[in-house]
């Protein structure tokens, strides 16, 4: 029951929007579950770990639907519950959450009887550590929510159950390294596989059963029905390190169902600025091709953030794709003795060539580069309901 993974969800303007502003008094159930909240905050990491021995000791048929790295996979669960329990009161942003969730959660197997077994799990542990706040009330209070929180996923799980498959097997086709540690992974899709440039998948592969990681669609929607996904071996990164330098030609993986909005409005006039640091220029160069084959000249400025030259590792294409296009502007920047464009950090560069105002942001990258980008954007004139990014974390931006 990996249910409610934040693996599973995006945050922000991406995936998920973010919580509207709102002036209107909390409900009663909000106010209680608030309260909570703060008891437990101190002691959080208590909390989930007497949540999780108690859900395997009274059903240790789930254990066996986690997978090896149940640390990571842990903290998401538990953090995510109390994440959608916090804003109960936001019925329209936690009803997209909630349903993107139920739908992902197919892959991993989960079933409506699953949900009880873990919110039964999820009152024991906020009785235990929440004596403070906790009582019939509350209980009321975090029982309804629960209730509403797994409905909606269940759902949304059933309806998408008649329309699609819980994933996709893929087949290997092209595994091209770019540099020591990043990969250009090639797939072709055993059905037709639905998806919007921008997007990202989840993918699991054949060495590490039921661990998924997202990944960007590299291109458009291709006539071939290829995909493609930039991969980057990161340390202790079990999918990243098995997709480089284990996969290949041949192997078999398997896709989860698209997932994310960081996609583009062609009823708009404006322009693009696109950021894209380290493989985060996958989702870029899909929202590029989309531009380009919808046949309108928007101006689109691309900005492809590296350490160093040598991790430009896809620029040549980018440069390719602006010779081609007049409309496309591309600029790499890299953080130390850039040989091949600007020197200095990524958010730095779009200050230097704003203001934007006339244009929508759509991000991608590490999360510190778009948290900053984020801040640079909005200082050049953009609002915030106009940049994308699908930063897949908890339900709202860090603060």
């Amino acid at each position: 029951m990996t249910a409610i993974s934040a693996d599973d969800g995006a945050t922000t303007t991406g995936g998920v929007p973010a919580p509207r502003e709102k002036t209107e008094v909390p409900s009663p159930d909000a106010v209680v579950i608030r309260r909570t909240l703060a008891e437990i905050e101190p002691i959080a990491d208590e909390v989930t770990s007497y949540f999780y021995a108690l859900l395997f000791v009274q059903n240790p048929w789930l254990r066996d639907m986690f997978p090896p790295a149940m640390d990571a996979q842990r903290d998401r669960l538990f953090g995510a519950l109390l994440t959608a329990a916090e804003h109960i009161d936001d019925t329209v942003t936690l009803t997209d959450y909630l349903a993107h969730l139920g739908r992902g959660h197919r892959k991993y197997g989960t079933r409506s009887e699953h949900y009880p077994a873990v919110g039964e799990a999820l009152m024991y542990a906020l009785e235990r550590y929440a004596p403070g706040t906790w009582g019939p009330e509350a209980e009321a209070a975090w029982v309804r929510a629960y209730t509403a929180i797994s409905q909606t996923m269940i759902d949304a799980a059933a309806a998408d159950e008649l329309r699609a498959p819980a994933w996709w097997d893929a087949e290997i086709v092209g595994h091209e390294r770019r540099t020591s540690e990043v990969a250009v992974v090639t797939v072709r899709p055993e059905h037709p596989y639905p998806y919007r440039a921008g997007q990202y998948a989840s993918l699991e592969t054949p060495w590490w059963p039921r661990v998924w990681r997202h990944y960007s669609f590299a291109s458009s929607p291709r006539s071939d029905g290829l995909l493609s996904f930039h991969v980057k071996a990161v340390p202790a990164g079990w999918v990243s390190r098995a997709l480089v330098h284990r996969a290949r030609r041949g192997d078999v993986i398997r896709l989860g169902p698209p997932g994310g909005s960081m996609t583009v409005d062609h009823a708009s006039d404006r322009g693009l600025i696109c950021v894209g640091g380290s493989t985060g220029i996958a989702p870029i160069k899909a929202l590029v091709e989309d531009v380009a084959q919808h046949g309108r000249r928007r101006p689109v400025e691309v900005f492809f953030g590296a350490n160093r030259d040598a991790d430009l590792y896809d620029l040549d294409s980018f440069l390719d794709l602006e010779r081609r296009h007049p409309w496309l502007a591309v600029r790499p920047v890299v953080e130390h003795f850039a040989t091949r464009g600007l020197t200095g950090r990524l958010p730095e560069a779009v200050r230097q060539f704003g203001p934007w105002q006339e244009f929508d942001g759509y991000l991608s990258g590490p999360p510190q580069m778009i948290r900053k980008s984020v801040d640079a954007l909005v200082s050049c004139g953009i609002p915030a309901d106009r940049i994308r990014h699908d930063f897949t974390g908890t339900l709202v931006p860090p603060k």
